[in-house]
């Protein structure tokens, strides 16, 4: 069973929630804030007909994830925090082809930080196996049979195992191959590459550079697997063709490596190397003024508005209770439309909100009191913030439902059925 809970939950992620912050995870108290807002909303909830159409669930799941999505966009922000999206800092990087860089400190005790520079040598890569390119469309020259090979990674042993049936081509094997590895969740990567006629079967680490002592992170091998030996060989995925490696770089002259592209420097800025600087040439990474953290934070805080309603947007045609959501979030912007102008953010015919931005800079730039200036976009985060918290809490709020009957007003119980037809979509087709 747990496997199968595995499956799922690593299947959700990549298909519904393919990137997760540090606002995905939660205090025991805000779990518990959650259960008793499900419950109470269940007390009231009327009982409904089961949705059984796979276009309604899929919308409900991607309801939710867009939802979760605005609120991590609004707490990245610091809209969680009082003031938060005001006081916050916000970094720069004088090259982002090069260093991509995002402020993860504390706003108090980072105003004093110096900027820094740095330099790139190279980046971590990842360790590959590319198999032997085969013919694509030709039977595959193994015996039918059930075969297996055996995978260590992370200290981890895994055994899997797949049935060649008679006939079936080499791209067919190469493809089933692909998907079991992708769907497994350990830490690998899988495509077919095609070429001329011919297929390969390509295995890659999700993880880049190499811990002390260790020049692999995995291995591919069937001589001592369970099943039929041969297709490892066969398909030639059991060689490393690409050894992996850590970044190299150096910060103010001062040479280090990184196991990762992707790191934080004294706790205060996460890095994401993206490109190899020219011999030289360094890229300055340091934290922006006030009035340009502010004009971040509106810009990155508009679009993350306008990504969320053009989400809402696709579902008009097929699912009519969208437009109700997309009327609500509208009228948010609308409530707030003359707050909003005063900065240089307008509402459009079309609910979303387009941005001056001359008029925005210089709002920013003249404000005596940032505070006062922008103090309005504190109360436009937090209905923007409460609407996504409700949409997550319960999408089925816009799925087109009939009703089945209604509770007694005040004489009834805590039901746990409404959530769960919703958790029950996940779990569709796994049992």
């Amino acid at each position: 069973m747990s496997a199968i809970r595995d499956s799922i939950y690593n299947n959700y992620l990549q298909t519904y929630s393919p990137s997760t912050t540090r606002f995905d995870s939660h205090k025991k108290s805000e779990l518990r804030n959650t259960y008793n807002s499900i419950v109470k909303l269940n007390k009231e909830s009327p009982w409904f007909l089961p949705i059984t159409s796979k276009d309604s669930q899929a919308y409900a799941i991607n309801l939710k994830e867009n939802a979760r999505e605005l609120r991590s966009d609004i707490a990245e922000l610091g809209g969680l925090e009082e003031d938060g999206l005001l006081n916050g800092k916000s970094a720069y990087s004088s090259d982002n082809s090069i260093v991509e860089v995002s402020f993860v400190g504390d706003d108090k005790s980072s105003s004093s930080i110096p900027p820094f520079e740095i330099e790139v040598h190279s980046l971590a890569t990842a360790q590959e196996n590319n198999g032997l390119p085969l013919p694509a469309n030709k039977p595959a020259l193994l015996n039918p049979a059930t075969y297996s090979f055996d995978v260590g990674i992370n200290g981890m042993n895994y055994e899997f195992q797949f049935t060649i049936s008679d006939g079936e081509t080499n791209k067919e094997v190469q493809e089933r191959l692909a998907r079991l590895i992708n769907n497994s969740g350990i830490g690998l990567s899988a495509e077919v590459t095609e070429e001329d006629e011919y297929s390969a079967l390509n295995v890659s680490s999700e993880a880049t550079g190499l811990s002390t002592g260790r020049d692999y992170v995995f291995t591919i091998s069937d001589d001592k697997t369970s099943k039929s030996k041969g297709a490892v060989d066969y398909l030639g995925i059991g060689e490393m063709t690409v050894s992996p490696s850590n970044a190299q770089f150096s910060l103010n002259g001062e040479d280090r490596e990184a196991y990762s592209n992707n790191f934080t420097v004294a706790k205060t800025f996460e890095l994401n190397l993206k490109g190899v600087s020219e011999e030289g040439k360094s890229v300055t990474v340091g934290l922006k003024t006030n009035s340009e953290t502010v004009t971040d934070n509106v810009n990155k805080l508009v679009g993350s508005y306008n990504n969320f309603l053009k989400a809402v947007s696709t579902y008009y045609e097929s699912q009519s209770r969208s437009k109700v959501l997309a009327n609500e979030v509208k009228s948010i912007g609308t409530y707030y439309s003359q707050m909003l102008s005063d900065i240089g953010v307008n509402v459009a015919e079309d609910g979303s909100l387009d941005i001056d931005t001359e008029k925005l800079d210089s709002a920013a730039n003249s404000a005596i009191d940032i505070q006062k200036t922008f103090g309005g976009l504190k109360d436009f985060s937090n209905s923007l913030l409460r609407k996504s918290n409700q949409v997550a809490l319960n999408p089925m709020e816009y799925v087109q439902r009939t009703v089945v009957a209604y509770k007694n007003p005040g004489h009834n119980f805590a039901s746990p059925y409404t959530t769960s037809s919703y958790s029950g979509m996940m779990y569709n087709f796994y049992c």
